[in-house]
């Protein structure tokens, strides 16, 4: 071999050696170039399912891929977040919440619902319902939401009302010993007063639970009733002073002989009276103006109250007396 094939042979060998070199490294930054991308692309998922977590590695570019890689199922009303189209990213977290029944009683509506809400505030929320700040919600609006939970609302409103109240007057009682003993004068009638009551109703649910006094202003003040008692209990009649204990002012009638006894087994005669023993008890000694003294010793099935019936000796007589008011003093 002559000198200069011997150089081109070298050269070629050489050029063959620098072509492999290159090759190799080309091989090696491909390689490098897929490992980074493989690592790139693989990222670290914290999931949450119903409150338990694991940690997930995932090539999904998305959160449904990444529920679907894992054999999560989403039933119509469970809830994820962030939602199904986000993308993924290195050490994200997608929290799954499954939807669970509860029974939600507003007032007297009760209903059940299927809810993946976090809180009862959620649940409330998903259902239009608006709270007043005097609603009462049990269990709290922040407690978490749990399987069969029962959440009670108690819708709580008021009301002003004004009440007309009347003010009982009092009886102002006078003695009199110009009047005779149990006879009443009224000095002046007088009048109840009034009052005008402001009240906060309260209701829960649309009933009544509470009446509350919110003010009270006298509009009219009572006038008091005055009357005087009698306090005399001696008077003079036909010429004799006569004492009593009390004199009754009643209607008196007549009547005369019926062939049967008194009540009290006595015979009829002048001097004997039929009353109703409510009034005047039996055997009471009395003094009957226009008629004179007498016993309460008879009773009839008309005499009732304030009436008296006094005994002549002829029918002439007692149709003779009539029906009259009379004064009747009952006497020591």
């Amino acid at each position: 071999m002559s000198i200069n094939q011997k150089m081109v042979s070298n050269a070629s060998a050489a050029n063959f050696a620098v072509r492999r070199v290159a090759a190799v490294a080309a091989v090696f930054i491909l390689s490098t170039v897929i490992l980074l991308t493989y690592n790139a692309s693989k990222k670290s998922i914290n999931l949450v399912v119903d409150g338990k977590q694991i940690t997930v590695k995932t090539f999904a570019s998305d959160v449904n891929s990444l529920l679907n890689e894992n054999d999560v199922r989403l039933g119509e009303k469970d809830r994820v977040y962030p939602g199904l189209t986000e993308k993924l990213e290195d050490n994200m977290t997608v929290t799954v919440r499954k939807a669970v029944p509860v029974t939600l009683q507003v007032a007297d509506n009760k209903l059940k619902v299927i809810t993946a809400a976090a809180t009862v505030d959620e649940v409330l929320e998903e259902n239009a319902i608006t709270l007043s700040k005097l609603d009462i919600v049990n269990p709290a609006v922040d407690q978490p939401v749990k399987k069969g939970m029962d959440i009670q609302v108690d819708k709580i409103t008021t009301g002003i009302i004004e009440e007309k109240v009347p003010i009982p007057n009092k009886i102002k009682r006078e003695q009199d010993n110009n009047l005779v003993r149990g006879v009443v004068k009224v000095v002046r009638e007088g009048s109840q007063g009034l009052a005008v009551k402001k009240w906060e109703i309260i209701f829960k649910n649309g009933r009544e639970t509470e009446k509350r006094l919110l003010a009270s202003n006298i509009v009219q003040q009572p006038v008091d009733r005055v009357i005087r008692l009698g306090t005399l209990q001696t008077v003079s009649r036909g010429g004799h002073q006569i004492r009593f204990s009390k004199a009754l002012n009643m209607v008196a009638t007549a009547y005369t002989h019926t062939g049967r006894n008194t009540h009290t087994g006595i015979a009829p005669r002048v001097g004997v009276a039929a009353v109703d023993p409510s009034v005047i008890p039996l055997g009471s000694k009395m003094y009957v103006e226009g008629y004179g003294y007498c016993q309460a010793a008879d009773i009839g099935s008309r005499i009732k109250g304030n009436r008296i019936d006094v005994f002549m000796d002829s029918r002439s007589q007692a149709l003779s007396w009539g029906r009259r008011n009379v004064k009747v003093y009952l006497l020591n």
